[in-house]
């Protein structure tokens, strides 16, 4: 089984589009057909590995577009797949971008910005891979600067070697935890490039910065630290050292390139038809410049060339002004899926409040909870709260879900103010505190703009 093959065959490869979707059931009420869709998606992911390599470079991914009002899951959708997929993943903007030639981020960052995040999120995994082995040479360097060479020589063999397993009891008992030991670091010259403006560096191919300090001498430093701080210090020095950071980037680029997953919101922004002058004379060109991008190519970043081929793209948008039509052509066929989902209803926020494993009424007693104080809502509370949040949506802005954070907070704001200093003990959140706490608000159309 070829390199490409192996790296996939994680935890998703276990999972079949069902199981997927269970596993999203677990923080996302509703939207089974959005639910459905990226689930296909990801396990094809899966089965093209599978395929011989001849025809897999034949395979593109079906791209994606979730439709539907703020709030309703676009965007946790994406995120809870690609922790499901341990795959790299990036949260654009499209309204972010603009036109080449204008100024501003061009569409090209993402991708650059999506490898960075994957060489991150591989040398994280490999430090993690290594830690023992860095702890266990990072204390045996602690151990020498605890024992320094001039006391070693006038101390004979047997007795350094009882002196230095004495001091590595105490150092694992925590006993010299706040003793102070002498470190040599290493840091980067000072140079100009500390003025080189950040505006403009990265649409730079190169990353030049890092080029020049890394041409530039280091300098060494000693600083006078705990012993605490010194094995946090020589632990990451004896990581960076057990790292192999050309096949960390070899490696994170092969997963930008297989498994990676771009999130384009607010994609309704960009489309529409007839703009002459203004602020949007750039939408059309920033559709031309993306279509490149999700149709494949080859993007220089600072860690190589990166092919965008097979990156699975899934974007979102409100589309209540535009329609996806309004895209340029090219541009809606490289999104052959796409899905509605549903506005949320006054049932289905009395689920979220409770059901997802992330749960907001979880989230609050989780956290009065750090305070000793147990708070409770019965039945009827959490549905009342779901029937404002509904009612509020209706007769305002509907931000779907989001209101349920406001909604809470107005109604808890006494008790997260008054603890710890006012001790409550058992709090029981009724139907009738609601009503007498938030009724007037939610009545009064004007406030309800303003405050919920």
């Amino acid at each position: 089984m070829d390199e490409k093959k192996t790296y996939l065959l994680s935890k998703v490869g276990s999972l079949t589009p069902r199981q997927i979707v269970k596993e999203l059931d677990k923080y996302i009420i509703g939207q089974d057909k959005a639910k459905r869709a990226v689930a296909i998606a990801l396990r094809n992911r899966f089965r093209r590995q599978m395929v011989d390599e001849e025809l897999r470079e034949e395979i593109m991914p079906n791209n994606i577009i979730m439709i539907g009002p703020t709030g309703v899951g676009k965007t946790e959708i994406a995120k809870r797949l690609a922790r499901l997929a341990e795959a790299p993943f990036m949260k654009v903007e499209a309204s972010k971008f603009t036109e080449v030639g204008y100024v501003g981020r061009d569409v090209e960052s993402m991708v650059r910005d999506l490898t960075s995040f994957s060489v991150n999120m591989v040398k994280s995994s490999k430090s993690e891979e290594v830690k023992k082995k860095a702890k266990k040479r990072a204390e045996e360097r602690l151990l020498d600067l605890l024992l320094p060479s001039s006391k070693q020589a006038v101390i004979d063999k047997d007795n350094m070697k009882q002196t230095r397993e004495k001091l590595q009891e105490l150092l694992h008992n925590g006993v010299l935890k706040k003793r102070m030991v002498e470190i040599d670091t290493e840091e980067a010259a000072a140079s100009f490039t500390a003025v080189i403006p950040q505006i403009g560096m990265e649409e730079i191919d190169i990353n030049f910065r890092e080029m020049i300090e890394n041409i530039l001498p280091k300098k060494k430093r000693t600083r006078k630290v705990t012993v605490e701080d010194a094995e946090k210090i020589l632990i990451q020095e004896e990581t960076q050292k057990l790292i192999d950071m050309d096949a960390v980037i070899n490696e994170a680029k092969l997963k930008v390139e297989n498994s990676g997953i771009i999130f384009i919101d607010e994609l309704d922004k960009i489309a529409g038809k007839g703009y002459k002058s203004g602020p949007d004379v750039s939408r059309s060109g920033v559709q031309r410049d993306l279509l490149p991008i999700i149709e494949g190519s080859t993007v220089m970043t600072k860690y190589g060339f990166v092919r965008t081929h097979h990156i699975l793209f899934i974007a979102a948008g409100a589309f209540n002004m535009t329609k996806p039509s309004d895209l340029i052509p090219e541009l809606q066929g490289r999104f052959p899926i796409r899905v509605e989902l549903n506005s949320l209803t006054e049932d289905d926020f009395k689920r979220i409040l409770v059901e997802p494993e992330n749960a907001l009424i979880k989230q609050y007693t989780a956290l009065l909870n750090t305070e000793n104080e147990k708070i409770t809502f019965t039945p009827d509370a959490i549905g009342q709260i779901a029937h404002y949040a509904a009612t509020v949506n209706e007769n305002a802005e509907n931000i779907g879900a989001r209101r349920l954070h406001t909604i809470m907070s107005a109604l808890l704001e006494d008790y997260l103010f008054d603890i710890p200093d006012v001790h409550f003990g058992d709090i029981k959140i009724t139907k009738e505190i609601i009503e007498n706490k938030l009724k007037d608000l939610v009545e009064d159309e004007d406030l309800s703009k303003y405050i919920l």
